[in-house]
């Protein structure tokens, strides 16, 4: 599912979970809705590319992985992982949750 949230300062974000609920994305937040619901629309062609996964490791040792655009900006971050393992099945169970979303579940 894809969960839109507007925060205090009126921006817009968007939150992929799996179907236990747990978080799998976090985007980055965007000025306007039409913004938003532009780049949602795109996630499905999207994560079919290997080249907007960005693995990252943080220097507590923790890894993540940013989701780029087509223009190579980060939109959105995953939670930390424990190991560089986890990220990867991390990254599949992200692909898979968006190529499996029923349209009702992208607002």
């Amino acid at each position: 599912m894809i969960r839109i949230q507007k925060d205090k300062d009126n921006q817009y974000s968007f939150v992929v979970t799996a179907k236990s609920g747990n978080s799998l994305l976090q985007s980055i937040p965007f000025a306007s809705r039409k913004d938003l619901d532009a780049t949602v629309k795109e996630l499905r062609p999207l994560v079919k590319r290997t080249s907007v996964f960005e693995r990252q490791t943080s220097h507590s040792g923790k890894f993540h992985f940013a989701l780029k655009n087509k223009e190579g900006s980060v939109i959105a971050m995953s939670k930390p992982y424990s190991s560089e393992a986890g990220m990867e099945n991390g990254i599949t169970n992200l692909r898979n949750r968006i190529s499996s979303l029923d349209p009702s579940e992208i607002p």
